[in-house]
């Protein structure tokens, strides 16, 4: 079942994501001494580090940092997700992210390219000699577009249907840039943890389809990962047309 949680600001939201990061940060590193997290683009990296950036109790020495999707243009592009991240938390970070522990692109190569390196990365870490099925990241954290779109996965596109490769490229992006790579769903729903984030009074209907119509078949609603958990991190104003009864307290 997928929790829902709304918080009364975007201060509370990140505040919450903090600690809900900050909890699935320590379990990993006491299993397995790492961390794996993708992280989206969009409104999603503000709301992540504002909070987690001064969070001390977190050893950020652990992680293994990924992107969900990104465009394929330079890093140092407006466009690109890398930059976001690096600007709300990785300059913050600079001191404790250990060298070689942040996966960025190659944007240098076309987005077939581009995927099949950023595939190689995935191995290096997931799956060093080993055969894998699919990465199992500790968490992935997904932001929601006004279509209803995650990641690079777009309604009606026929990327919804990869059951094979991890990462994809997209050359057709129904929102500009059209060149992206992105992971795939099965990638997604192999996650222990996923985690929505998202707010604003803009993004009341589709939150409300999303998680009130689930036949709508959106690409937000095809994340439900196999054996992990499903979570929403919204703020109120998101949350204005929910029903009252799908929203679940938020407690660590």
């Amino acid at each position: 079942m997928t929790a829902v949680h709304a918080f009364s600001s975007t201060d509370q939201l990140s505040q919450a994501l903090d600690q809900y990061v900050e909890k699935l940060s320590a379990e990993a590193v006491a299993k397995h001494d790492r961390f794996t997290i993708a992280i989206s683009g969009g409104s999603l990296p503000k709301l992540l580090s504002a909070t987690l950036k001064h969070n001390p109790r977190i050893d950020f020495t652990k992680w293994q940092i990924f992107f969900v999707d990104e465009r394929c243009v330079p890093l140092d592009h407006e466009d690109s997700n890398y930059l976001e991240v690096k600007k709300q938390l990785l300059d913050a970070l600079a001191e404790q992210i250990q060298p070689g522990s942040v996966h960025a692109i190659n944007p240098s190569l076309s987005p077939e390219d581009a995927a099949e390196d950023y595939m190689d990365q995935l191995m290096h870490v997931f799956a060093a000699g080993d055969a894998v099925k699919f990465p199992v990241f500790d968490l992935i954290l997904l932001g929601m577009g006004p279509d209803g779109h995650t990641a690079s996965l777009f309604p009606g596109h026929e990327l919804l249907g990869e059951t094979i490769e991890w990462v994809s490229p997209i050359v057709d992006s129904p929102k500009p840039p059209k060149e992206r790579i992105t992971l795939t769903l099965p990638v997604l729903n192999h996650a222990h943890h996923v985690a929505f984030v998202t707010a604003g009074e803009g993004k009341q209907d589709m939150v409300k389809k999303i998680i009130e119509q689930p036949e709508l078949g959106l690409p937000c609603q095809l994340v439900h990962p196999s054996s992990g958990t499903a979570s929403w991190f919204i703020d109120t104003a998101a949350a204005g047309k929910l029903d009252p009864s799908r929203l679940s307290e938020f407690t660590q």
